[in-house]
């Protein structure tokens, strides 16, 4: 059966191309990945990724809905390219606020190749655009903002907000990056969904010119570009993230300096969770035993849900009345 439709994200013009890649560019089933690139001596940087598997991991967590999947997994993917710039401790969260039924989308990303996130209202899904292309704008809908934060570990998180261009993420990436970091750039994101809502294929890439290049190498892109239209298509005829490299640097003499796995993984765990409780202190701990006789909490996140028994919750307020505990999940 054919997929439902292509969440597309190209924030460049481009032309369609055809649906298999000609190039003998499949590496086989080797997961999810990022690889790193540099051209023109050093003046274009480039990120390309597969993420097929993340953004399925996020959709069975959080049960999303097919329009609900390609927004979510749009947003994920362009996170990851986004810390995929950081080093070190620091991470990267992207928040898309937009006026349609999605609500609020939240993605966290770390130069590891991990993200997690979730959108608001994950059971949204609206009827194809006369294209055959899934809704994610009407989904995410404007007016809304695009909002980025990056800690880099130094105490005071940076954040920059611009209004979104057309709530299809990809546009909306390219925007923030032009507008806030003053970098030209372009963001391609896809997911491509099965009929069964399954993630069949998702992925992207961000090309950027750095201070120094000369002129004619926008144009150069642009051209390029025009072989990466519909991205997750490609994906799933075998392009890898190398080969997206390539077709998008070509005539640049493109360099992959390396590749990182990628995965979909949260920080929560019910070690966190503990903590969390003992820092609501004894009053709120003794008045959930009396009403409750335990607690359920859930990650936003990955979804996983943590019960605690009325046992263990006794145990908790003990910790709590002696001042023991911690920072919170």
């Amino acid at each position: 059966m054919e997929p439902i439709g292509e969440a597309r994200g190209a924030g460049a013009r481009a032309a369609a191309l055809q649906a298999r890649d000609p190039t003998g560019t499949r590496d086989g089933d080797a997961g999810d990945y990022l690889v790193r690139a540099v051209a023109g001596d050093g003046l274009v940087r480039a990120f390309a990724c597969r993420t097929t598997r993340l953004v399925d991991e996020a959709r069975r967590r959080h049960d999303t809905w097919p329009t609900a999947t390609a927004a979510l997994g749009r947003v994920l993917t362009a996170t990851a390219l986004l810390a995929a710039q950081l080093k070190d401790d620091a991470s990267v969260t992207v928040r898309v606020t937009g006026s349609g039924p999605l609500g609020a989308i939240l993605v966290v990303g770390e130069p590891d190749g991990t993200v997690r996130g979730y959108v608001r209202n994950p059971h949204v899904d609206l009827p194809l655009r006369p294209d055959g292309k899934l809704d994610v704008g009407g989904a995410v809908g404007l007016p809304g903002f695009l909002h980025v934060t990056r800690d880099l570990g130094l105490g005071t998180p940076y954040t920059g907000s611009v209004p979104l261009v057309s709530g299809e993420i990809g546009d909306d990436v390219t925007a923030f990056l032009v507008q806030s970091d003053q970098t030209p750039s372009v963001v391609g994101v896809g997911v491509l969904v099965n009929p069964a809502g399954d993630v069949r294929a998702a992925g992207g890439f961000m090309l950027q010119l750095l201070p120094g290049h000369p002129g004619h190498w926008a144009e150069r892109l642009e051209d390029n570009l025009r072989q990466l239209q519909g991205i997750s298509r490609l994906i799933d005829a075998g392009l890898t993230p190398q080969a997206m490299v390539e077709r998008g640097l070509a005539g640049l003499g493109p360099r992959i300096l390396d590749r990182q796995p990628l995965a979909f993984r949260c920080r929560c765990s019910r070690e966190r969770v503990e903590r969390a409780l003992v820092s609501l202190g004894p009053e709120e701990l003794e008045t959930m035993l009396r009403e409750d006789r335990g607690a359920e909490l859930r990650c936003h996140f990955c979804g996983t849900t943590y019960r605690v028994s009325e046992d263990e919750l006794d145990a908790l307020l003990a910790l709590a009345r002696q001042g023991r505990g911690g920072a919170g999940a």
